[in-house]
């Protein structure tokens, strides 16, 4: 069976344009539901973060309405390897054969420039292996760039969290970028489909997912990929 580096965001807030933060984290259910397909299937999973840190989930996430009226904290408590993840800066990309990159706001604090982060990216890319990042986890695409210093992103199909969604979430006017917009500008072939429902992009052994929604179908993609 294969085992799957799940990168996780360190970040416990998201500095706003104005200078002011608000707490945040990974999106709970862009990482349970993952990982329980995954380790159900037989697989086994790896955590790892920047500096090794314990992450935590943003707030919004454990709320009950947003994982189908269950409580899923004692279910993230249980995960012995969330609690005490690896240094990112210690994973040896060969003892994987896929990494995975929930979601949340997260990696728009850390991953986004997190350059550790995105040569693991372009090095599992460049030697084929898949690649799946769900919701705002494409934040660590931005300084992913190829052995020829070109952006990972540019020409490549992907799906995000969507401007649409950032406004309707209340979040695009406080923001300090925007993530469809910086993967554009870095040449990425964005698209994205209607607001909060199940949407995934494949180009190659990149898998990319819109939105919380999506995180289950893309899960079962990069699934299809390691049997």
């Amino acid at each position: 069976m294969s085992n799957v580096l799940f990168v996780v965001t360190g970040a416990r807030s998201w500095t706003l344009a104005d200078g002011s933060s608000v707490p945040t984290g990974y999106w709970a259910e862009e990482l349970l539901t993952p990982y329980r397909l995954i380790t159900g299937a037989g697989h086994s999973v790896t955590f790892a973060t920047p500096g090794g840190v314990t992450p935590v989930a943003d707030e919004v996430s454990l709320a009950p309405d947003a994982n189908g009226g269950a409580d899923v904290r004692p279910d993230l408590d249980a995960i012995d390897g969330l609690q005490h993840p690896m240094k990112l800066e210690d994973v040896v990309l060969g003892d994987y054969d896929a990494v995975f990159y929930p979601g949340g706001h997260g990696p728009m604090e850390d991953l986004a420039q997190d350059a550790t982060s995105g040569k693991l990216i372009a090095d599992a890319l460049e030697g084929s292996k898949p690649v799946a990042i769900v919701c705002h986890g494409p934040a660590a695409l931005l300084p992913a760039r190829t052995s020829a210093g070109e952006p990972v992103v540019a020409g490549r199909k992907i799906t995000g969290f969507s401007n649409e969604e950032e406004k309707a979430a209340g979040k695009a006017d406080k923001a300090k970028w925007l993530l469809e917009d910086r993967l554009r500008e870095l040449g990425a072939d964005v698209s994205t489909g209607p607001a909060w429902q199940p949407f995934t992009v494949v180009d190659g052994d990149l898998l990319t997912g819109q939105n919380p929604a999506s995180s289950e179908a893309l899960a079962k993609k990069l699934l299809e990929r390691l049997s």
